[in-house]
Parts: C-alpha cells; structure tokens; sequence
C-alpha cells in the first residue's frame, strides 16, 4: 500500500490531469477526490499548490473549449449525443437546460458543482453562438472556482485526511477491491435506472417513420411539440401541424389539446 502511495506521489500531477480532464469529458471517475488529495499532499510539502492548481484548471478548462466547438460546430447533434452516453436520464438534460436558459453565461460559473449541467452547458453555449471570449471568461472563472474550492477543502482538512489514508493503508489490497466494488455498484445502478427509464418510454414510442405513415394515411392524430425552447432555437424544425408547448405549459394550456384522437408527444 504504501508503493501506491508513493507512486500517486511520484506521478501525482499526471494522474490528477488525466483524472479531471476524464471525469469532465464525461466518464465516470471522482475529479473530486483527485482535488482533495491534491490540496492535502499540498498542505504536507509532496505537491506544489499553484502547480497542481493550475494543471487541474486547465484539465477542465480544456474539456469545456472541446465541448464548446463541438456545440458550435455540429449543433444539437451533441446533446443527443450526451444523452446517450449520460448514466442519467434524459431528464437531467433537461433541467440542465432550463439552468442555462434562465441565467445564460453566469450558469457556467456554477456548472462545475452541479452534475449534468458541466458536460451541458458548454455545447449549448457553442449552439447559441456565444462569443469565444465571452464564454472563456466565465467557463475559465467556474473552472478556477471548482477546482480552488475543493483543492481548497483538502489542503485545510489535510490533517482529518491523513487520518482517514492512515486508516485505508491498514486495509491494504482490500482498499483497492471496496473502491473498486463501489465504482462498479454506482455505475451499474445508474445504467439500471436509465434503463427502466428508457424501458418505460419504450412502451408508448412510436417511431417517425410510423407517424408518417399515420399521417400519409390521413388518421386524426395530434402532435404536440414539447421541446425545450432552447432545443427548438437549435433546429427549429417542426412537424407540420404540431402544437408547440413546454413542458410547463401544459397545465395551463391543456385544453388546446384535443380529446377525441390519438395524441403524440414529440421531444427531442
């Protein structure tokens, strides 16, 4: 145990890199553990803090640029694409997208501490057209926020940590298996969750393909365009007919939707 303590040492400032930059293009590693044992081997002289400061930064900074140009460059494409791979439902796009819809570019600032919204927010700043600088003002302020909060968290508790790596060397080989075990187990649980979530919107889709040929075939059908405003600002793109509502609007407008034929619910 005590090896691997001093190869995270030795080879500490790569894998604190490696591990936000991962974590923050969407695979699911704890960045925040690298950032508290970075702040802690800080306050005990093994790590220079504005080195590691800065290399954690720019870890983040660079994944939000990428996602930032892939926005910009290939629109929503990109959202659906996040959705896909997401362990989280759909729904936390969504959410996601109602942060950035009600607070624009300061939502970058605070995108760092709320899960969904840091892979979200910056394509969605690429697909609106935010100006470069603009942007790299305010993902650079979150980016500099997130990692000296948590940095900053580990280099004041360094002591309450060395106690708790004390008490984890004692654990040996079996460290290794529980924080194995336990990543494992949290991303089985979220798969299964997606799972049952996709599984019970399988069960009343129907593909385009299908409502075309309801369509062709003259049925009464209802369309009902639920996209976020957002999403149809990116491809605004409708099906012909189809009534334009969020999600927040149905309580108040339900009564525009017809009763008496089958209704069809469109997202993105």
């Amino acid at each position: 145990m005590r090896d691997a303590v001093q190869f995270l040492i030795d080879h500490g400032y790569t894998l604190l890199f490696i591990g936000v930059f991962a974590e923050q293009i969407g695979l699911p590693l704890p960045s925040l553990l690298f950032l508290l044992a970075a702040g802690a081997l800080s306050a005990t002289g093994h790590f220079d803090f504005v080195m590691a400061f800065g290399l954690a930064s720019l870890a983040a900074l660079i994944t939000d640029v990428f996602y930032y140009e892939l926005g910009r460059r290939r629109g929503a494409q990109v959202l659906r694409f996040l959705c896909r791979i997401a362990l989280e439902p759909d729904s936390c796009v969504r959410r996601t997208e109602d942060i950035f819809a009600r607070h624009g570019a300061r939502s970058l600032i605070i995108a760092k501490f709320i899960p969904g919204l840091n892979t979200v927010a910056p394509p969605l700043a690429g697909i609106f057209q935010m100006r470069f600088a603009r942007f790299l003002l305010f993902t650079g302020m979150g980016s500099l926020l997130w990692v000296g909060v948590f940095m900053g968290a580990g280099y004041v508790f360094s002591d309450q940590l060395e106690r708790i790596a004390a008490y984890a060397m004692e654990l040996g080989k079996w460290l290794g298996v529980i924080l194995a075990g336990g990543m494992l187990a949290y991303i089985l649980w979220k798969y299964i969750q997606r799972r049952r979530f996709m599984r019970r919107l399988r069960i009343a889709r129907i593909t385009p393909d299908e409502l075309k040929q309801k369509l062709d075939g003259g049925e009464a059908v209802v369309i009902v365009d639920l996209r976020h405003s957002l999403d149809f600002e990116a491809e605004p793109i409708t099906i012909p007919g189809a009534l334009q509502l969020s999600p927040d609007e149905l309580e108040q407008r339900h009564q525009e939707i017809p009763r008496d034929r089958d209704i069809v619910l469109y997202c993105t």
